[in-house]
């Protein structure tokens, strides 16, 4: 038995903490757990085959009991399944169920042979509830992406009574066709509970594109013009970054909640007062840090979160070639805050996310020797370390003839590293002959290769491929965030925190290369 102290985990209607149960019970302890959930508490239980204290307290008695392989889970029409897929698989050992209670609830079902068999159920007692699962390994059902977020639904008893109306999205700054303003319509357009309702451009053709991709749209020639739109829940901010901070707390104050394209802003006390207004007027603000989706990473994710690493203390990463920049707003300094504000935002919001906090100090040492026509510098390397000695580097080039990888990360068991996989498809067409279309380098996931020690054997190689496709998973926790009351996916204070890097990256680089501690 394990009574869950995390505060990121569910408790009862009532505020208990959940409790988790491996059976098989005796007498007294399901009895205790059946006051607990009366009470309003929670209760997850793992049922022993042919104990009585278990069968009485779930609900359901063990039907089958099944080795540990990859079964399908199929999740019930219920509230709860919202924006999460109705199928998936887990691996784990497996028992099956015959409800023996009129209160138990068949509220997900497995396809053994052809048969679905109820494997998880809820049986209602009291003002509680005791959620019996027959997925044993407990550890893989509370992290898996779907299984996991439905679990933690099934604790509250009220989630059927959470707003379920849509929210209107509206853009600012839709930009050129293909761009984030479309992006951002896509995902909209296909992600239940939002709505797109407006967009708005300072450039006509850019909201006739709008239009066109999305007919019946609001448009409006300026994002203040937008903050007015009653139809507006939610605005995103998809202007070049000079201008985040201030749309971002105008829109803030005229009610709307805010979604920021990355980076946040460019200045960390212009984060600090988009934190700090967000609460005083009530209202969401956080970052589209998409990448945190990226096939690679989250592969890279799970890798480092089964411990194939060991302890890990070094991370390096690097986008970049060598070719001509970007001669768009990109490449001008003042407008994107500088080169490492681009791509950087990125890549430090994942350095962040795996070591937990920010670093103590930065150092940035840039090169301007090829490219004379754009202010972004060519090349920078951002050093960064941590109090307990680890450390991070993020370079950026577009004078880098042979690719770094794109990541390098070192544990005490082993390394993992992934390389750029460029694209290209090769056509040949009727009257226009051979054709080559070349993606970015940085849109296919890597591959990645993992190297762990082994004393009696050596070195011990494996690859790693990318993580299935998430779809709009930054869009969805939006969705889930302001109509079910979830926890949000990117944080303001993770934001803030990679805003704080990049400011002292910047400094650090215009001034040679000096330390930079941050506070």
């Amino acid at each position: 038995m394990l009574t869950v102290t995390d505060p990121s985990t569910p408790t009862g209607s009532n505020g208990q903490a959940l409790i988790v149960a491996t059976g098989p019970l005796s007498t007294q302890r399901a009895a205790e757990l059946e006051r607990h959930a009366c009470n309003g508490g929670a209760v997850l239980l793992v049922p022993a085959p042919d104990s009585e204290p278990d069968s009485t307290l779930g609900g359901v008695r063990v039907s089958d009991v099944l080795p540990r392989t990859e079964w399908f889970v199929t999740l019930t029409d219920r509230p709860e399944r919202v924006r999460l897929d109705g199928e998936v698989p887990i691996t784990s050992p497996l028992l099956t169920f015959d409800p023996v209670d009129p209160a138990t609830t068949t509220v997900a079902t497995t396809s053994v042979r052809f048969v679905h068999r109820p494997t998880i159920t809820i049986r209602t007692i009291g003002s509680g509830r005791v959620i019996t699962t027959g997925i044993t390994d407990v550890g893989s059902l509370e992290r898996h992406p779907t299984l996991g977020v439905f679990l933690r639904r099934l604790f509250h008893t009220g989630f059927g009574s959470a707003r379920s109306d849509e929210l209107g999205i509206g853009i600012v700054g839709y930009g050129p066709y293909g761009g984030m303003g479309y992006l951002h319509g896509l995902a909209t357009t296909e992600t239940a509970g939002l709505a797109l309702v407006a967009a708005a451009d300072s450039a006509p053709e850019r909201l006739e594109a709008a239009r066109a991709d999305f007919p019946d749209l609001n448009t409006h020639a300026d994002g203040g013009s937008l903050a007015t739109d009653p139809e507006v829940d939610v605005a995103i901010v998809a202007t070049p970054p000079a201008y985040h901070a201030a749309l971002a707390l105008e829109l803030l104050r005229a009610g709307k909640h805010v979604v920021v394209e990355k980076p946040m802003c460019l200045r960390t006390d212009d984060a600090d007062l988009l934190i700090r207004t967000a609460a005083e007027v009530g209202r969401m603000i956080t970052v589209h840090q998409s990448r945190r989706w990226d096939q690679d990473w989250l592969a890279v994710r799970r890798v480092l979160h089964q411990g194939a690493l060991g302890e890990v203390f070094n991370i390096e990463t690097f986008v970049g070639g060598f070719e001509h920049p970007c001669r768009a707003w990109h490449s001008e300094d003042s407008i994107s805050g500088g080169a490492v504000y681009d791509w950087g935002s990125h890549h430090v919001d994942w350095i962040i996310q795996q070591y937990g906090t920010a670093p103590q100090r930065v150092l940035c040492t840039t090169h301007t020797r090829v490219w004379l026509d754009t202010s972004n510098v060519d090349q920078l390397s951002l050093w960064m370390q941590w109090a307990d000695g680890r450390e991070a580097t993020f370079r950026q080039s577009d004078v880098c003839a042979i690719r770094r990888p794109k990541f390098h990360v070192e544990g005490t068991r082993g390394t993992l590293e992934g390389h750029y996989r460029p694209v290209s498809i090769e056509t040949i067409s009727a009257g226009r002959g051979y054709r080559n279309n070349i993606s970015h380098h940085a849109e296919a996931p890597a591959d990645l290769a993992v190297a762990t020690y082994d004393g009696d054997h050596g070195l011990i190689e494996s690859v790693v491929r990318p993580a299935p496709d998430p779809g709009w998973a930054f869009h969805r926790n939006l969705a889930d965030h302001l109509l079910l009351d979830e926890p949000l996916a990117v944080r303001p204070k993770q934001s803030r925190d990679v805003v704080a890097v990049l400011e002292a990256a910047h400094r650090s680089g215009e001034n040679g290369g000096e330390l930079v501690e941050l506070e």
